[in-house]
């Protein structure tokens, strides 16, 4: 099977980018990559150093200067990847509520998506890559070869929230986690640089009511017919 060499799954928080992703990657024997967790390990980092993640130059200079690694799975936790800050493993810690509460913050900011775009373009460029974000298609890799938006309503993306954050151990409430979904929907579209939403030859799958393997399935079908479709005649 002749397989795209870029995949962008974009969509809002909880949808299921990061599971599609992970097991595209993994069928595919791809590289996953979260863009995410950058984002995050910003967030994180101004929460930890006491700064506010609304002054957009403080959050510049530190996107710019902080060093940030991602790297393959270290423990069965749970993890798709390590994401390591100055030295320190922080992949739940960038997970956490007041995360969570900040990040969509961070990134409408445009010079944190100044800093951390060069990364994202140079792995994608790289090809076999299956590149999680909310402007993968739009605006990281405009020419992916496979472009799918993965949506949900916001009740049963904060109904998958709330179970994951409970199989983890964590007290967490369903109403907050909803209201805070809300607030970072609006965040994420209204944004000035690069808002959410889906590309215009993006694939848009509503996943409510399908589990993780029905998405799966289907993008896999999807990849299969666009494999067997008879090329276009040269004119």
């Amino acid at each position: 099977m002749s397989k795209p060499r870029t995949i962008a799954i974009d969509g809002p928080a909880a949808s299921g980018k990061s599971t599609l992703a992970r097991r595209l990657a993994r069928a595919l024997h791809y590289l996953y990559f979260d863009t995410g967790v950058l984002y995050r390990a910003v967030t994180w980092a101004a929460l930890q150093r006491g700064l506010s993640p609304a002054d957009e130059d403080a959050m510049t200079r530190l996107a710019e200067t902080l060093d940030i690694q991602v790297r393959p799975p270290s423990q069965d936790d749970g993890r798709s990847n390590d994401v390591w800050v100055d030295g320190r493993d922080v992949t739940w810690a960038v997970r956490a509520p007041e995360v969570d509460a900040w990040v969509s913050v961070v990134a409408a900011h445009p010079g944190v998506r100044r800093a951390l775009v060069d990364v994202q373009r140079r792995i994608g460029r790289q090809g076999r890559v299956v590149m999680v974000g909310r402007d993968i298609g739009t605006v990281i890799l405009p020419d992916a070869d496979l472009k799918i938006y993965l949506d949900a309503s916001t009740e049963e993306r904060a109904r998958r929230r709330y179970h994951e954050a409970r199989q983890r151990g964590e007290a967490v409430d369903y109403a907050s986690i909803l209201a805070a979904l809300q607030e970072r929907d609006r965040l994420d579209a209204s944004r000035a640089v690069a808002p959410l939403r889906p590309a215009a030859d993006a694939v848009v799958i509503h996943s409510d009511g399908l589990d993780a393997d029905a998405v799966f399935r289907r993008v896999m079908d999807l990849i299969r017919r666009r494999n067997s479709a008879p090329a276009e005649p040269v004119p």
